[in-house]
């Protein structure tokens, strides 16, 4: 997707110390835009409650106005305050912020009638997607802004997503006014987003809480399918085509093509062509390994590329359940054909 045009600023990389996140947090209450790490991906902060610098995040990602932001927190507290209590889930929804919080759960409940976040962040809808990050860095950051913190992923919109402030810098170099480089994220894919805004939970997104510990708490969960191209969503990573590097990819290869480039898993090896760039998520076949490594070895492929002289990405069969959940997830929508 090309970028909108946006003047050209002096982006910042601060480091996670004392100096650089209260730098960070006094450029946020100004109406700045800063990236910084959570536990998942690096996300790119605006002020949740200011018009204008919401614009800013859509025009610096090349986003579409109509894909709502999730929020972030310092606290639950500050959370549940912009969600309405009359909800049918409110209480399922406090205990799995009881449970879960601060991590990789994002809940998308009924707004407030008098909430504080502008209409711009959800898309004009009367639903909001709430989350307190986990993260040291993180955490002191959001207790020094003291207001609520919308934060897309740090990259351009469909594109894949960062763990690293190099990643940031890669796509946002130049749109932003700072990076704080908090190292590599921990999880590496993004939460979880659980839907709470009718009478059953719907798993909208698998992340960084699994299926299987969410169902523990509260009962069955109905899971959704991808969004249709033509689908007005109600929170993020719910579109069909999404977390796309720039090769084509291929899901579930047992046999390679000349020119194609293998991401594995474990000892799987594939039959057929010698794989022109070999990259493996995990050699100990571990799960949560290979979420913390998928998007930075989606981007080293795809910097390799012309290097190798690479025609596409062939993916290993990774697993279904757990954390494997979500890897599936974000390997389906990355293979699915593009918007033209």
């Amino acid at each position: 997707m090309p970028m909108p045009h946006a003047p050209s600023r002096t982006t910042e990389r601060l480091d996670h110390d004392y100096d650089g996140i209260r730098r960070a947090a006094r450029l946020l209450q100004q109406g700045g835009l800063v990236a910084f790490g959570t536990e998942t991906v690096y996300g790119l902060g605006g002020l949740a409650t200011s018009p204008h610098t919401v614009e800013r995040i859509f025009q610096a990602k090349g986003r579409p106005s109509s894909n709502p932001l999730i929020c972030h927190f310092a606290t639950a507290d500050a959370a549940f305050a912009e969600i309405d209590e009359t909800a049918p889930l409110y209480e399922m929804a406090r205990s799995l912020a009881k449970a879960f919080w601060p991590g990789p759960l994002t809940l998308i409940l009924p707004r407030h009638a008098e909430s504080r976040i502008c209409p711009a962040a959800t898309a004009g809808l009367k639903t909001l997607a709430i989350r307190v990050p986990k993260g040291r860095a993180v955490e002191e950051l959001l207790q020094h802004v003291g207001q609520p913190i919308a934060a897309p992923s740090a990259n351009r919109s469909g594109r894949v997503s960062p763990s690293q402030a190099s990643h940031v810098l890669e796509e946002l170099d130049g749109r932003i006014d700072a990076v704080l480089d908090t190292g590599p994220c921990a999880v590496g894919v993004e939460s979880t987003v659980l839907d709470l805004t009718g009478t059953q939970p719907i798993l909208r997104r698998p992340g960084g809480i699994t299926l299987e510990a969410l169902e523990g708490l509260c009962g069955p969960i109905n899971v959704a399918d991808h969004m249709s191209a033509h689908s007005q969503p109600n929170a993020p990573g719910q579109a069909a085509s999404h977390y796309a590097p720039s090769l084509p990819v291929r899901l579930n290869a047992t046999h390679l093509s000349p020119g194609e480039a293998f991401l594995t898993f474990g000892d799987y090896i594939a039959e057929g062509a010698a794989p022109a760039l070999n990259v493996n998520l995990s050699l100990e076949g571990n799960v949560e390994e290979a979420a913390h490594r998928l998007f930075a070895a989606l981007r080293q492929i795809d910097r390799s590329a012309a290097r190798h002289n690479l025609t596409a990405i062939a993916v290993a069969p990774l697993p279904h359940d757990g954390l494997g959940r979500a890897l599936q997830d974000r390997l389906k929508r990355a293979a699915a054909p593009r918007p033209a």
